[in-house]
Parts: structure tokens; C-alpha cells; sequence
């Protein structure tokens, strides 16, 4: 699975719509956050989710990391991929993938200023029960891990790219302007973004989402020539 741009933080069903007739296929939703402030309504995302069909997804990101529970909200939600930020254990992992071959596990690796080696034990450990890892930013000043605008040590998740024997989704402050430069650096298999695709009212801006598209899939074009 190669060469998917993915866009998290959907708000509501016209920019879901925005998304989806941009090229967008795989829809973000964060629900159930630490925060308590949800992007959208669980019946909201419910609803949009509901009316995509393949390859279109929508991605639950949970902070959830009790196996249980997740598979639970995954039917609740009806998604078929859930992107897991929390600090979930290798055994609780382990037991979602026994409970729910069916679903597309992504596994965050939230990059700090020196957890390299933590991150690389992440991937071993975890490789087997995931289908892919996701690369993010840690933010010092707020403790988020996630959704935090900035990016990191683009070095690290090139490390973390050719450890991994599965494919990884690279996140974390990239824009339209800097997403080319990512792919090149780093050569994931997908990329993420949130608030770099939002304008001054925080909605997604459509001139930028069609430029991330356009930057994005001329890097991945060449990278795979």
C-alpha cells in the first residue's frame, strides 16, 4: 500500500466533501481525545464514514490502549482502519490484531528530540501486529502528540522508514511546501496532514489541500520512477 495522502481533523460533511472531490480517500477522524475537544460529533463522523465506499476510508485516531476497547469503537464507528497514538503495550496490541484481523492497524511513532532508539524498538516489537507505523511530532511545551503543527527530525523517520518492514505514513506539521521535500528525505508510503491544510478560520483550505495533493503526488511519482 503505497502512495495514500491522508487528511485528519475532518470537521464536519462539507469538508468532507472538500476532501473526497479533491482526491482525498482516507478521512481522519480524531474522537474520544485525552482533551475532551473532539474535532467533529461521534455521529457526525459516524455519518460520513457510513457514506464512503473503497478505497475511501475513515481512520479513527484513538488515544485508546486497551484492545477491547478499541476493536468496540472501531464497529461503533464502522471504520475499517484505526490509527493508534496512545501508548498502547505490545501484548494489547498483540490481542487486537488476534480480535480483529480485519482491521488496517497504523501505530504512531511520535518523534521527540532523543527517543530514536525507543522508536526503533517500537517498530520491532510491534511490526508483526500492524499494518503500518505513522511517524508524528511531540510537542515539549503542550505534552500533545499529535495535530501539533510542528515537525521534527526528518532524519528520524528515515531511520524508522528503512527499519520497518511495514509500509510508514509520515505526519507532523507538513504543508504544501514542505511535503515534496518530505517524500524526498524520508520516502514514506504516505503522508498525513492536519492543521498545515487549515486557513485562518480553521477549516481546511481548498487552494492548499489541491496543492498538497499536486506536491505530494510528483514526489511520490519520483520516488518510485
Amino acid at each position: 500500500m503505497k502512495n495514500i495522502i491522508q487528511v485528519a481533523g475532518i470537521i464536519d460533511r462539507e469538508e468532507a466533501n472538500l476532501m473526497l472531490e479533491s482526491g482525498i480517500k482516507w478521512l481522519g477522524f480524531p474522537l474520544r481525545l485525552p482533551s475532551g475537544k473532539d474535532d467533529i460529533s461521534e455521529t457526525d463522523a459516524m455519518s460520513i464514514i457510513k457514506g464512503l465506499s473503497e478505497p475511501q476510508a475513515g481512520v479513527l485516531i484513538s488515544y485508546m490502549v486497551d484492545a477491547e476497547e478499541v476493536s468496540g469503537y472501531c464497529s461503533e464507528l464502522g471504520v475499517k482502519a484505526v490509527q493508534l497514538h496512545g501508548d498502547i503495550s505490545v501484548a494489547e496490541m498483540k490481542k487486537l490484531r488476534e480480535l480483529r484481523p480485519d482491521l488496517f492497524l497504523l501505530k504512531s511513532l511520535v518523534v521527540k528530540e532523543d527517543n530514536a532508539e525507543e522508536l526503533l524498538e517500537i517498530v520491532d516489537t510491534m511490526a508483526d501486529f500492524v499494518d503500518m507505523f505513522i511517524t508524528d511530532t511531540f510537542n515539549p511545551k503542550t505534552g500533545a502528540k499529535g495535530a501539533t503543527g510542528l515537525t521534527h527530525n526528518w532524519d528520524v523517520s528515515a531511520e524508522l522508514v528503512r527499519r520497518s518492514p511495514k509500509p510508514l505514513m509520515m505526519a507532523g506539521g507538513l504543508t504544501p511546501e514542505n511535503v515534496a521535500d518530505a517524500i524526498y528525505k524520508v520516502k514514506p508510503a504516505a503522508v498525513d496532514s492536519h492543521t498545515g491544510l487549515e486557513g485562518s478560520d480553521g477549516r481546511k483550505d481548498a487552494a492548499k489541500v489541491k496543492k498538497f495533493i499536486r506536491e505530494a503526488e510528483k514526489a511520490f511519482s519520483e520516488i518510485n520512477a
